[in-house]
């Protein structure tokens, strides 16, 4: 066994009763520090305070100790814990300290240091970043993902589940009379990911008219494809947003993403050339799911950038390229 203990501060140039306002939001559904889309969101069973569930990805944890505004600790089921604190330095500053202390075993001792210890960095300091920027409107030096955290986070990345045609993919039902081939696949869709299914048209490799849009009541969909001699083909994309429930908590998923594939086949020859078409069918519809989901998230605003642009609407952020 080996113990690790893993710090990282950061001095931000605000009070820390903004700083820790910021704190309080931590897992929540307007949560402005973890960095979300590009890693998986921080989600507790409940709010946040001392007994509270959860943790992100394959990370899980528990509340064991929170001081509004001040401190967090969570403990792992295996023994160890991680925690953020608020400390004031004067009038105008504060320092924020993320400790992680942790006893390996087994495959996690080879974990740690090849991968773990590496993604765990980047998201450490990413959430400063957040931290920092959320209170100040700027970051003064960015944390850069290296080439290896970046392949990690490919690697890592969800894969698409297969799901029936969703009751909400209303276009890609009733496209065509008769379907001789239907599939879905769906991923998550966290917080600060595009809901305009617009966003979502280069989903599919080379270009495909749109054939149809609609609205549904938490989300929408778009609709592509192509007739041809010996088949018809759609794609539908469906985003639906999660529900708020009276708490003002969204109730249930963060919100999911669906492609869906509807083909109607028009004679012996269009049917054979589906049956082979079929066989890796499923696989380009996940990889093309995926890579888009992928693109998207990394393109979007941090979720310090998504707190300054609810304070001011007409900042102008938009999607870029993170490093």
């Amino acid at each position: 066994m080996r113990t690790v203990r893993d710090v990282h501060t950061r001095t931000v140039q605000a009070p820390a009763e903004t700083v820790g306002a910021l704190l309080d939001r931590l897992a929540g559904d307007d949560d402005p520090l973890f960095p979300v889309p590009v890693w998986p969101a921080m989600r507790f069973d409940r709010p946040l305070g001392v007994g509270a569930t959860g943790g992100h990805g394959f990370v899980r944890y528990r509340v064991t100790a929170y001081e509004p505004g001040r401190h967090i600790r969570c403990a792992f089921p295996e023994g160890g814990h991680h925690a953020i604190e608020v400390t004031p330095l004067d009038a105008g500053s504060c320092r924020v300290t993320h400790v992680l202390e942790d006893r390996l075993r087994g495959a996690r001792l080879l974990a740690w240091p090849l991968a773990v210890r590496w993604l765990h960095a980047t998201v450490v300091e990413e959430v400063l970043d957040n931290v920092e920027r959320a209170a100040t409107g700027t970051v003064r030096a960015p944390v850069r993902r290296s080439r290896w955290v970046r392949l990690l986070n490919r690697l890592l990345w969800e894969r698409p589940t297969a799901v029936p045609v969703p009751s909400g993919a209303r276009l890609a039902r009733t496209a065509f009379a008769r379907t001789d081939f239907q599939d879905a696949w769906q991923l998550p869709l966290p917080p600060g990911m595009p809901r305009d299914p617009a966003a979502w048209k280069g989903v599919l490799r080379g270009a495909f008219p749109e054939t149809g849009r609609a609205a549904t009541g938490h989300g929408g969909e778009i609709l592509l494809g192509r007739d041809a001699r010996h088949l018809d083909f759609r794609a539908s994309v469906l985003i639906e947003s999660p529900a708020v429930g009276a708490d003002g908590r969204t109730a249930g998923h963060d919100g999911r993403v669906t492609l869906s594939t509807v083909v109607r086949t028009h004679h012996t020859g269009g049917r054979l050339y589906f049956a082979a078409v079929r066989r890796v069918h499923p696989v380009l519809a996940r990889a093309m799911l995926r890579r888009a989901h992928r693109r998207l998230a990394l393109a979007a605003p941090s979720a310090g950038e998504r707190e300054l642009a609810a304070r001011a609407p007409r900042a102008g952020y938009g999607h870029r390229t993170r490093p």
